[in-house]
């Protein structure tokens, strides 16, 4: 019963891709979060989200501990990874995996939040401790790492949450709410600090890519 409630509320989002299109599609309304392992995670108190360019890339020890760290959590809430490629775009690649059921679509999705950050400066700009043109040149390249001002607009231009369980000590997941709610459906990340974003799913229900070739190494410590 509670594999089939996960199954029923967890991450399906079943729209089509369209390279053509001026604005992000919209992401279908299915029920909310539930079941057991959504009762445990709405339990917990998540951190308040504040936008912020990333920070500074951990030590091999600090990383190892973190990794070990995220995976007892996902681990505990039944949760895998959807292992992403660690070439500077994991962040847009695990989005793209939780919206159009594929990391490939990484560039449109890097080009529909580029275009929210230029389209409302507003919202966006007092978060970035650069010029503001400047950070969007530079997240406009492929292979830039995208960081929590990126996912802010992420939310915003698809109008859903975005849920990030971490590998923080004090942190075990943060919530991202956009400024208007279009779907009730929620994206879920799994975030190893500073270092890489993975997609991730129920235990069990880890989509199967038809024709997917082995992957190769999916991170790389002090590129993504």
């Amino acid at each position: 019963m509670m594999r089939k409630k996960i199954r029923k509320s967890l991450f399906f989002l079943r729209i089509g891709w369209d390279r053509q299109r001026d604005t992000a599609n919209p992401i279908e309304d299915e029920s909310t979060l539930d079941g057991e392992v959504g009762k445990r995670l709405n339990q917990m108190v998540s951190v308040p989200h504040v936008p912020k360019i990333n920070g500074e890339i951990p030590s091999v020890d600090e990383a190892t501990s973190d990794h070990q760290r995220l995976m007892d959590r996902l681990e505990l809430y039944e949760l895998v990874e959807s292992k992403v490629s660690g070439d500077g775009n994991c962040q847009f690649r695990s989005l793209s995996d939780q919206i159009y059921r594929t990391s490939e679509h990484h560039k449109f999705v890097r080009e529909q939040v580029v275009k929210q950050l230029k389209s409302h400066p507003e919202l966006y700009r007092g978060y970035v401790p650069m010029e503001y043109d400047e950070y969007l040149k530079k997240m406009s390249k492929s292979g830039e790492w995208g960081d929590h001002v990126t996912l802010q607009a992420a939310a915003d231009v698809y109008g859903v949450k975005i849920f990030i369980i971490t590998s923080f000590k004090d942190t075990c997941y943060i919530e991202i709410l956009p400024h208007t709610q279009i779907s009730k459906r929620i994206i879920f990340l799994s975030f190893w600090a500073e270092v890489h974003y993975n997609s991730i799913y129920p235990r069990g229900e880890l989509p199967i890519v038809e024709g997917d070739k082995k992957k190769k190494k999916w991170w790389r410590l002090g590129k993504d």
